[in-house]
């Protein structure tokens, strides 16, 4: 079993989920211009979504092929949001990185001083290779702070989800560990 490990920033703490989580999760995600840009929150968020997204994501970090940190700002000591890096594939180096900040969050540099954490985590610590994340094309925030922080397009998934019963394109974006090295110094 990998322990995971608290991570900070300048304003941030990045730590592992606990049940006592549920009810922010459950609150945020409940908020349908969370769910309105996310892939894969539903909404309504259906009660208990959250106490079982937590058991998931600690059955997974026992498993080795997720690994889940609560995003909360020192100032409040309190959730804020989530950034995941999931689905590793160890054969191959290489996981998925996703991530959502509650609304009031919004607009304050959370993630862009979240992420530089985060990959170096997955690159020096996680051995990655590769992160990959994905972001409707409606959603220029994600794309800017992927951007921002190293990463590159590397295609466009035309009507790759169905949201609110309409077929949306997705954008694909990675950075290698090469190239976030190349960066980080």
């Amino acid at each position: 079993m990998f322990s995971q490990p608290t991570l900070e920033t300048e304003r941030l703490i990045l730590r592992p989920l606990v049940f006592t989580d549920a009810s922010l999760i459950q609150k945020f995600a409940s908020n349908r211009q969370i769910a309105d840009t996310m892939i894969s929150i539903p909404h309504p968020y259906p009660d208990g979504e959250a106490e079982r997204y937590i058991s998931k994501q600690m059955a997974e970090l026992e498993k080795g092929v997720a690994v889940t940190f609560a995003i909360e700002p020192k100032s409040t000591q309190q959730l804020q949001g989530i950034m995941e890096i999931r689905d590793i594939d160890k054969e191959h180096s290489v996981a998925e990185l996703s991530y959502w900040l509650a609304v009031e969050a919004w607009g304050k540099g959370y993630m862009s001083e979240a992420l530089p954490v985060i990959l170096r985590f997955g690159f020096a610590t996680l051995s990655l290779n590769r992160l990959y994340a994905y972001h409707m094309t409606r959603n220029p925030s994600s794309d800017k702070v992927l951007r921002k922080n190293g990463f590159q397009k590397e295609g466009l998934l035309r009507q790759r989800v169905r949201k609110w019963g309409v077929f949306e394109d997705v954008v694909v974006q990675a950075i290698i560990c090469e190239d976030w090295h190349s960066q980080a110094i």
